[in-house]
């Protein structure tokens, strides 16, 4: 018996990174798994025994159909992990992508939360987990949006540990340095464009310029502590923000 069996967890943003993780650790630890992405998901949710789920969370219609089916489903953990990312200077960047990172990353969030907390209530137990970032913490130039979307998140996280406590339901927020994703990945020629620096130095001198720990992080070991947050074992913990930051934030 796993430390997640009989419940059912939706992970949002499942399709590969960070989400990916959560996704298996969960399966292997005997949760029924709703595996979300924008794409096709469907080789990835039979390898995991698990159900997909394909909407875009840029379109609030569509996050409120996958609420609702979510709810039927009867989710007893929810993972807010879908995200993206889009780098320029405030003055440049695109209203549209504003509204729509804040669209995927805050909103969406919100939403499903709304979806699925009542029925979480119900059972008296639940357990609600939002990926935000060390940039949920601190601010990086050129990145208005995703910040303003993960400080945002963390005030939400906040207020619906205070509004949930009561009936069972704990939720928390992960708050991560970068982490060898598909994401950071695709921020390197970004990053080196905004800065004028070539490619191969943005990860030593912009992703671990302030971390004490001079790599960047597994997506296992964020999915490591989602894990824990999910279970029985974290039951009185709620309302908190975990970094796994590398020492960002210590100093």
């Amino acid at each position: 018996m796993g430390t997640l069996s009989g419940k059912t967890a939706l992970i949002t943003g499942a399709g590969s990174g960070i989400g990916l993780a959560i996704a298996r650790a969960f399966s292997r630890e005997g949760a029924r798994v709703l595996v979300h992405d924008v794409k096709d998901i469907g080789p990835l949710a039979a390898e995991l025994g698990g159900v997909p789920l394909q909407a875009d969370l840029s379109e609030p219609e569509a996050v409120a159909a996958l609420g609702q089916r979510a709810a039927a489903e009867g989710v007893d953990i929810l993972v807010n992990n879908a995200g993206f990312q889009h780098i320029d200077p405030v003055e440049d960047f695109p209203l549209e992508t504003w509204q729509r990172m804040l669209q995927v990353m805050l909103t969406a969030p919100f939403q499903l939360i709304q979806a699925l907390l009542p029925g979480m209530k119900r059972r008296g137990w639940g357990r609600i987990i939002n990926m935000a970032s060390v940039h949920g913490l601190v601010a990086s130039p050129y990145k208005s949006a995703y910040i303003s979307a993960k400080h945002g998140l963390l005030g939400l996280t906040k207020t619906v540990a205070l509004e949930a406590g009561p009936f069972g339901v704990t939720v928390n927020a992960i708050a991560p340095a970068y982490v060898r994703t598909p994401l950071v990945e695709g921020q390197i020629q970004d990053q080196a464009r905004t800065l004028g620096i070539p490619e191969g130095e943005v990860v030593e001198k912009v992703f671990l310029a302030q971390a004490a720990i001079k790599r960047l992080i597994a997506p296992e070991e964020v999915a490591e502590l989602a894990l824990f947050l999910a279970s029985d074992r974290a039951g009185a913990i709620t309302g908190a923000v975990f970094p796994i930051d590398l020492g960002w934030t210590a100093r």
